[in-house]
């Protein structure tokens, strides 16, 4: 069970699902309500399709390139870092993303689907997350489990974008933001040294 509660911690940070509310009211400014539900719907799918892939394929892409497991855990680690400090320091994913929209890329799959929802550290959360050589496929499977519960609050969340940004706005958005960055920081720290040790067999 704590493994599970574990990845879903990991996931919810990386994917950061009140984040995206922003991105998805400032996408969705012009439709009516029956168009808004379809496009959460369509970029939650798009996500998951995605994500999915990395979490069944990922390892095997990597290893037909050459590229060890902790290899790519390290260098993920040091990217989810830099992330995470921009989520702390910089500005916030609501910022960034509303900015993205705003320059007129205004459809389902970008910026919604990705990379706010299917984001670079939720891809390597569903390669590091399912190691082959670590997890059994129960473990795996209950991974993937908590990355269907995050999208699925994702979901939620964006069906009642309205009424819930009402309540915490730009503002509510980015201090949450900032929160995922302090545990993103913390999850990246982690896996830069879990990647050490198992490159150097400590």
């Amino acid at each position: 069970m704590n493994d599970w509660i574990s990845s879903f911690v990991f996931f919810f940070a990386v994917i950061d699902p009140v984040g995206t509310l922003p991105v998805f009211i400032a996408v969705t400014s012009r439709h009516a309500d029956w168009q808004k539900r379809k496009i959460a719907l369509l970029a939650v799918l798009v996500a998951a399709a995605i994500l999915l892939f990395f979490l069944m394929a990922g390892q095997y892409l990597l290893e037909t390139i050459g590229v060890p497991l902790s290899a790519f855990q390290v260098a993920g680690g040091v990217v989810l870092f830099l992330f995470a400090l921009t989520m702390i320091f910089g500005e916030g994913k609501p910022e960034q993303e509303v900015g993205i929209v705003k320059g007129g890329h205004e459809t389902a799959i970008f910026p919604l689907a990705v990379p706010s929802i299917a984001s670079p550290g939720a891809m390597l959360a569903a390669v590091v997350l399912t190691d082959n050589y670590r997890f059994d496929p129960i473990h795996q499977f209950r991974t993937a489990t908590a990355m269907f519960a995050v999208l699925g609050i994702v979901l939620l969340l964006l069906l009642t974008a309205q009424w819930i940004f009402r309540f915490i706005g730009d503002a509510g958005a980015s201090i949450v933001s900032r929160v995922m960055g302090l545990i993103l920081a913390s999850v990246a720290t982690t896996n830069v040294l879990l990647g050490i040790q198992q490159f150097f067999s400590i």
